[in-house]
């Protein structure tokens, strides 16, 4: 479904990311670890066309990317929760869920959106009328990854789902997002969790300092020393 093809990536004449190739299949779910700063969110902002690549592919289902504006990159079905969530805190949860509906066939399915959402997160039919700057942290993640939902996305980019919340949280945001997959939607999961992570990917891919270091299956990955070592903090 998705294929990135040595993607470069740069603020100025800054480099932030160069010669990363990845893939994630169609019903495939993917990670993205590594330390911070490592370019992980400037690699899936760039996939969902908030910035522009210098160099390389972009493709999903045959179709390049890499010059659409980000409105455009939804029509062809990605949709991007974006680390730190970035809801209008002054709209309400249901309001900012339907900002999710930019596609016509989305909008089209706005009533049979909602009832997912509130099938996935019960507790957002309940504060459905409530400020979403009101709502905790994990309900507030539970919103941005609704508010992508509501767009019937094929491939979900999520970047740090877990972060700043607490882990009771955390499991229950893993717990969703292996049900979101489990209904067949493509996930490229950014994490700097990288125990959950690696519990629930297909594949994995490590970048350290804007390159990808390693990637393959999760147990292979766990067997790596240096990967271990750095990341699971085992000693070898």
């Amino acid at each position: 479904m998705l294929e990135v093809r040595e993607l470069s990536i740069a603020y100025g004449g800054a480099p932030a990311v160069w010669d990363v190739s990845l893939d994630v299949g169609a019903g495939e779910l993917v990670a993205v670890i590594g330390p911070n700063g490592a370019g992980k969110s400037t690699l899936v902002n760039t996939i969902a066309g908030l910035h522009r690549p210098r160099a390389g592919v972009i493709r999903c289902a045959g179709v390049e990317l890499g010059a659409l504006p980000s409105h455009r990159v939804c029509r062809h079905g990605i949709a991007l929760v974006p680390e730190g969530r970035r809801l209008f805190t002054r709209m309400t949860v249901e309001e900012n869920l339907e900002i999710g509906c930019y596609r016509d066939e989305a909008r089209a399915e706005r009533a049979a959106g909602l009832e997912r959402v509130y099938g996935l997160f019960p507790i957002l039919r309940e504060r459905r009328r409530q400020l979403a700057g009101s709502l905790s942290g994990g309900q507030q993640q539970m919103v941005a990854i609704g508010r992508a939902m509501m767009a019937r996305p094929r491939l979900l980019l999520l970047d740090e789902p877990s972060l700043g919340l607490a882990p009771a949280v955390v499991d229950a945001m893993f717990a969703i997002i292996r049900a979101i997959h489990d209904e067949g939607v493509a996930i490229l999961l950014v994490e700097q969790n990288v125990i959950r992570a690696l519990d629930i990917a297909n594949r994995a891919y490590v970048l350290e300092e804007g390159r990808i270091v390693a990637g393959g299956a999760p147990d292979a990955l766990r067997r790596e020393s240096r990967i271990r070592e750095a990341y699971l903090g085992v000693a070898n």
